[in-house]
């Protein structure tokens, strides 16, 4: 598909009218809607906003689809013009006057209330309400104004690095170590790691982990590895590769590397991250990551100390944009990474590759680590031809791509259908060209419309990281203190609290996104457990999208309360999936059962079983995903006239390692 000029034009209108008038388009509880901001004068105060105006919503995100661009433009000016910015700044100046009021009346300090302006995803009428409804809660009596007080000082995120003692009392020098993909970065810092007396390397995958504790052990260093649902305990470690979340901040070091620093940014795990780089006590600390990210860790080493030193790398081999896009599959060479967004489609676009011959690994997201490092093995081998992957493969899988085909360059966001952010398409193009194996790296879109879109985010330039708005996650210590302030044991309340009435008023520190943990905990606090229990228990990775896992963690906590031990094997029907999606589903259910079984082992004492029955599921799904290469045409789809001359063997790729 292709724009037509005029299509062009539309789009350059409305993007040119959105700019003139401070505003843009954003999704929000599933529909479009237009995010405003600016400021007003009250007496001599300037008050920003930033809001969704009243008129602000433009539909569901279906809707909006259906509508062609001279449409989405006509909405957009009949939703926001001058009148409206009128009647919206007149709104706002009327809330804003009647907050400084009061504050002036009962010496308040309006700064929080009026903040609820600045909210661009959410209604002006409500930011409203909430502006009044927190210079009100400042008024109240003397009593309650202390124990407002007694809670919001009970978790002062200003004092979020001073929480961690030993890495406060250190003088730490920060090694950040910043390139793009393919440019070797984390060479020299686990040289240094290995050479060290003591240390750790935090990754932000348990596949990374496995790999950084291989290269440890492989170097002679007496290394444990520890994750979430994994350990490997060595009797005289001197060394950690672990999760990020699985940092000891008590134990001090001599050198930490932290991976991935830019997934700060993130906010489900990004609250990891700012642990890590505040917490981490460790004399050199080495800060892995995309460019983007030095503003960020330049803000967050001065806010916790120490000395930073930036390295920045390129990249080792030429990435090249293809000429045209690939438009068949039967252009397919050996070597080729086939990029898909969803598990569904990546299964489709695999079994076409199959069509055309290839032995093919597949990688997305909801295969175990075990799984996908054997598929990318089986493509370093030369046993497969082919990879087709979801964005799984842009950290974490280092395999000897040529070329990196993108058959689409939109992804679901969880709201809406969009165009993937330029740092993610260039992560995952990075792949292609390792370094040792190729020259260099190819790129291409599997149509004209795709090959364009990659070829232009690839020239853009990437937003740098905020310097700001680093993510925290309440640890049990701080839903104690909150406990103790507010006499509340409830952990969806605690929570709650948590993310809406801590002192955040720098906003250099914000709460992480914890909906998913409070949603556990709206049924974990119908059960007799202790807080700490409930808290573990809303921590464990299983996802309240799967019915199966759901009621097994509900059945587990359950045990819990009960005192009994929970057994191990509790399996379900097929329930409706397939074979494969079965022991997906199951594979993540033994991982649960292994991870609880590390934080409460007398309920949950059959942990390293747990750990063998995961491993051998993967190598069910591993051996299943193998078997369809073959099932179509009753034979090995690489074994025909794509084997190398004069030996009749597959040939064999030797990329070099990172």
């Amino acid at each position: 598909m292709t724009d037509t000029s005029s299509d062009i034009a539309d789009i350059t209108a409305l993007d040119a009218y959105l700019d003139a008038h401070q505003a843009k388009l954003v999704t929000t509880d599933g529909s479009y809607a237009l995010s405003v901001h600016g400021d007003i004068m009250v007496g001599t105060r300037r008050v920003p906003y930033h809001l969704v105006p009243d008129e602000g919503f433009l539909g569901k995100t279906a809707k909006w689809r259906k509508l062609d661009d001279a449409a989405r433009l006509a909405l957009v000016q009949e939703r926001w013009n001058s009148a409206t910015r009128a009647r919206l700044e007149a709104h706002v100046r009327e809330c804003a006057e009647r907050v400084l009021t009061l504050a002036e009346q009962y010496e308040l300090d309006p700064t929080g209330a009026l903040q609820a302006f600045l909210a661009k995803y959410e209604l002006a009428k409500r930011r409203c309400s909430l502006a009044l409804d927190r210079i009100a809660a400042l008024r109240d009596s003397h009593a309650a104004t202390r124990q407002a007080e007694k809670t919001r000082n009970a978790v002062n995120l200003s004092l979020y690095p001073e929480s961690f003692t030993l890495a406060q009392s250190m003088r730490r020098h920060f090694i950040a170590v910043l390139g793009p993909t393919n440019s070797g970065k984390t060479h020299a810092a686990m040289e240094h790691l290995a050479q060290a007396g003591t240390g750790a390397y935090l990754a932000p995958l348990r596949l990374l982990a496995l790999e950084n504790y291989q290269r440890l052990l492989d170097a002679g260093v007496a290394v444990s590895l520890i994750t979430g649902e994994q350990r490997k305990l060595h009797p005289d470690a001197t060394h950690v590769a672990s999760t990020v979340e699985m940092l000891n901040p008590n134990r001090p070091l001599d050198v930490a590397v932290i991976d991935e620093i830019q997934l700060l940014d993130d906010p489900d795990r990004g609250a990891a991250w700012t642990a890590a780089v505040c917490g981490v006590p460790a004399s050199t600390v080495y800060l892995l990551g995309a460019l983007e990210a030095e503003p960020a860790i330049e803000a967050l080493v001065k806010r916790v100390g120490g000395t930073l030193e930036v390295k920045k790398l390129q990249r080792k081999s030429p990435l090249v944009m293809e000429k045209k896009p690939l438009g068949s599959l039967k252009n397919l060479q050996a070597g080729d990474v086939l990029i898909a967004f969803s598990r569904r489609e990546v299964l489709n676009w695999r079994d076409q590759a199959i069509e055309q011959g290839f032995a093919v690994s597949a990688i997305y997201g909801n295969l175990s680590p075990e799984v996908r490092q054997a598929q990318a093995e089986r493509f370093i081998d030369g046993e497969t031809k082919i990879v087709v992957g979801t964005d799984a493969i842009g950290m974490g899988l280092n395999t000897p791509a040529r070329r990196v085909i993108f058959t689409t360059a939109s992804k679901w966001d969880g709201y809406s259908e969009g165009e993937i952010p330029a740092a993610l398409a260039k992560q995952i193009a990075g792949r292609a060209g390792r370094f040792g194996a190729h020259e260099a790296g190819y790129v291409a879109g599997l149509d004209s419309h795709t090959h364009q879109i990659i070829a232009n985010l690839l020239k853009e330039t990437t937003e740098p990281l905020p310097a700001s708005g680093f993510y925290v996650a309440p640890s049990l210590d701080y839903l104690q203190q909150i406990a103790a302030a507010t006499d509340q044991n409830k952990l969806q309340a605690l929570l709650e609290l948590f993310t809406k009435h801590i002192n955040v008023h720098d906003e250099f520190f914000l709460p992480a996104n914890l909906a998913d943990q409070i949603e556990k905990a709206r049924w974990l606090d119908a059960l007799p457990l202790t807080l700490a229990d409930r808290f573990t228990f809303s921590l464990c990775p299983v996802s309240t999208k799967i019915p199966m896992l759901e009621r097994a963690l509900q059945d587990w906590a359950q045990y819990r309360a009960d005192g009994r031990v929970a057994p191990l094997l509790r399996m379900e029907g097929m329930g409706g999936r397939n074979e494969l999606q079965y022991l997906e589903d199951t594979c993540k259910l033994y991982a649960a059962y292994a991870w609880l079984g590390y934080r409460m082992a007398d309920t949950f004492p059959h942990g390293e079983m747990a750990q063998t029955l995961m491993q051998s599921t993967s190598d069910k799904i591993d051996a299943l995903l193998q078997a369809q290469n073959t099932r179509r045409h009753g034979r090995r789809p690489s074994q025909d006239k794509r084997r190398q001359p004069g030996n009749g063997k597959p040939r064999q790729f030797k990329p070099g390692r990172r």
